[in-house]
C-alpha cells in the first residue's frame, strides 16, 4: 500500500517537515526495539544462566576426579616398630588420586536434568513474552505519533481558515464594510488557533521522543515514520468481521509465550516433587583410587624416595551404598513444600489464562467501539462540513455573524479531530487483536 513519509526535524521553525531521510515502519521499529532493549538483553542473560544450569545437571552423571598431597611432621615421644616408646622425629608424605561415579541416586539426576530443561524452555518463553511486550509498547507509541501528526494537521488547517478570514475582514475594514471589533475578534481567534497548533506540534514531538526512547536511539532529531494513507484507514474502518473473544482466546492459548511459560513451569514443579522424593531412596556409587607414601624417621635409615613410592603404592575400588533411615522428616517436608509449589504454579497458570482472556475481551470491545466510533465520526464530519460550508457562504454574503462562522468552524474542526482519533484507535485495536492471534504487529 502507498505510504507517506513524515520526518521530525528540529529546525528554526520547530515543526515536523517532509524529509527524504529513512522512514521507519512499524515492523522495523519493533525489530529494532527488540534488538536493542536493555530489559530484553537482561532476559537473554537469564536464558544463558538456565543453559549453564542445564549443563551442570547433565554433567552430574560424569565421574569426579580429585588429587591430594599431604605432608606431616611428628615430634617427641612416639611408638616404634618394636612396640616401645622413644623420642623420634618423623615425617611422611602422602600422594592420593581418587574418583567416584554415581550409579543410582533415586532418579534425582534425570529429574534434575528434566527440570533444568523445562526451566530453560520457560525462560525462552519469558524472553518471547518480553519481546511481545516491547512490541506492543512500540505499536502504541507509533500510533500516538500518527494521531498527533493528524491533530497537528487539523490545527494548521484551522490557522489557514482563520488567517483567510482575518485577511478578508481587514479588507472589509479598510473599505468600511466591517467594524474593527469584528477584526479584533477574528485576530483573537487566530491567536488561539496558533496556540492550539503550537501545543499540537509539541505533543507530536513528545510522542516521537517516547518512541525513540523505546528504540534506545540517542536523539529524536531526523526521525521519520511511515504514514498510512486515508484509503488505508478507511479500508480498516470498513472491516466488519471481527473475530469473537472466544475464538481469539482459543488461538492465543496455543501460541502466547506467557501461557507456554507457565505450563512449562507447572511440568517442572512435578519434577521438583520427584527430586524431593529421591531422598527416600538409597544411593549407590562406585569409587576407586591410587595412593602412595614416603616416610622418614630421625636416627633410622630409610629407603629412598623412589623406592618407597614404588613399594608403598596401593590401589582401591569399592561400592558405596547409603540407605536413608531417619533424617528428622526433612525429606517429607521437602516433598510437602514441592507439592505446595506445584499447587501455586497451577494457580499461576490459571491466573495467567484469565488475565489473557480479560485482555482479549478488552481489546475486542475496544475494537468494536473504535469501529463504530469511526463510522459515526465520519458521518459527523460530513454533516459538520456541510453546515460549515453553508454558514461560510452566508457569512461571506453578510447573512451570518463572525460568531456563527467561528462556531460552525469549531464544530467542523472538532468532528475532524474526533474522526482522526477514532481512525487511529481503530487501527491500533484491530492490529492488536490480530497480534493476539499470532500475527505480526503491522499496518
Amino acid at each position: 500500500m502507498k505510504r507517506y513519509v513524515f520526518a521530525l526535524m528540529i529546525g528554526s521553525l520547530g515543526l515536523g517537515t517532509a524529509s527524504a531521510q529513512k522512514a521507519w515502519g512499524l515492523r522495523e521499529c519493533c525489530e529494532y526495539a527488540v534488538e536493542h532493549n536493555i530489559g530484553i538483553k537482561q532476559q537473554q542473560n537469564q536464558c544463558r544462566q538456565q543453559e549453564i544450569q542445564l549443563s551442570t545437571a547433565k554433567n552430574s552423571r560424569l565421574p569426579d576426579l580429585s588429587g591430594s598431597v599431604s605432608q606431616n611432621f611428628s615430634f617427641g615421644r612416639g611408638l616404634t616398630m618394636d612396640n616401645t616408646y622413644t623420642n623420634k622425629n618423623t615425617s611422611s608424605t602422602s600422594l592420593q588420586l581418587g574418583a567416584s561415579v554415581p550409579l543410582f541416586t533415586g532418579f534425582e539426576i534425570p529429574n534434575q536434568i528434566k527440570l533444568n530443561q523445562l526451566n530453560l524452555e520457560a525462560a525462552t518463553a519469558d524472553l518471547e513474552k518480553a519481546k511481545n511486550d516491547i512490541r506492543m509498547q512500540v505499536a502504541q507509541a507509533y500510533v500516538q505519533i500518527l494521531y498527533d501528526m493528524e491533530m497537528a494537521d487539523v490545527a494548521h488547517r484551522q490557522i489557514e481558515i482563520d488567517s483567510a478570514q482575518v485577511a478578508r475582514l481587514q479588507a472589509f475594514v479598510d473599505n468600511g464594510k466591517a467594524s474593527g471589533v469584528e477584526l479584533s475578534q477574528q485576530k483573537a481567534t487566530l491567536a488561539n488557533s496558533k496556540l492550539t497548533a503550537t501545543q499540537a506540534d509539541n505533543n507530536m514531538r513528545l510522542a516521537v521522543l517516547t518512541l525513540t526512547q523505546l528504540l534506545e536511539l540517542d536523539t529524536p532529531e531526523g526521525f521519520a515514520i511511515n504514514r498510512p494513507t486515508k484509503e488505508d484507514l478507511d479500508m480498516i474502518a470498513n472491516l466488519v468481521n471481527i473475530v469473537t473473544p472466544d475464538q481469539v482466546y482459543a488461538e492465543a492459548l496455543g501460541i502466547k509465550p506467557e501461557i507456554l511459560s507457565q505450563q512449562l513451569k507447572l511440568k517442572g514443579a512435578a519434577h521438583s516433587i520427584k527430586i524431593a522424593q529421591a531422598g527416600y531412596y538409597p544411593t549407590l556409587s562406585l569409587s576407586g583410587g591410587l595412593g602412595t607414601n614416603y616416610y622418614t624417621t630421625s636416627g633410622l635409615k630409610s629407603d629412598g624416595l623412589g623406592k618407597q613410592l614404588e613399594n608403598n603404592f596401593s590401589q582401591y575400588i569399592g561400592l558405596n551404598l547409603s540407605v536413608p533411615i531417619f533424617n528428622r522428616f526433612s525429606t517429607r517436608n521437602r516433598i510437602r513444600s514441592a507439592r505446595v509449589d506445584q499447587a501455586n504454579q497451577q494457580l499461576q497458570l490459571d491466573n495467567t489464562k484469565k488475565t489473557l482472556y480479560k485482555e482479549i475481551q478488552q481489546v475486542y470491545y475496544n475494537a468494536l467501539n473504535a469501529q463504530t466510533k469511526t463510522q459515526s465520526s465520519a458521518e459527523a464530519v460530513k454533516s459538520s462540513k456541510d453546515a460549515f460550508d453553508l454558514v461560510q457562504a452566508k457569512y461571506e454574503n453578510g447573512k451570518a455573524t463572525i460568531t456563527e462562522f467561528n462556531e460552525a468552524k469549531n464544530n467542523y474542526m472538532k468532528s475532524e479531530s474526533d474522526l482522526v482519533q477514532a481512525r487511529y484507535e481503530n487501527l491500533y485495536q484491530q492490529a492488536l487483536l490480530e497480534f493476539y492471534r499470532g500475527k505480526d504487529l503491522n499496518f
